[in-house]
């Protein structure tokens, strides 16, 4: 989660809005991009899970998943950081790379 606070942070710099705002609380992250929405990202540590409310997508329940050692949404098989990179990308309109591959070398 701090990887993630670190890179939403550094983006929401560069693009200077004062309408976008991530902050990070009692293991909940909340990305507000004013009238594009608002993304919160909680971990669920008694059931190994991530979980993500989008206001693209919708709500995901991602599991880690050791042999891609990613958090991975099973219905759809795709990674979280895939899909915040695609969703952010689109919303944001830049290319954006959070860089949550191999996860469990990040500190959470």
């Amino acid at each position: 989660m701090e990887r993630l606070l670190d890179g939403l942070e550094s983006i929401l710099d560069e693009i200077g809005n004062t309408e976008y705002e991530v902050e990070y609380s009692s293991g909940v992250l909340t990305l507000k991009l004013g009238e594009k929405g608002t993304y919160v990202i909680n971990k669920q540590p008694p059931n190994k899970q991530i979980w993500l409310s989008s206001p693209v997508s919708g709500p995901k329940r991602y599991d880690y998943v050791k042999d891609r050692d990613d958090w991975i949404y099973v219905r759809e098989h795709r990674s979280m950081g895939d899909l915040l990179n695609s969703e952010l990308s689109d919303l944001l309109q830049r290319k954006i790379d959070l860089e949550l591959r191999n996860v469990s070398t990040i500190d959470s």
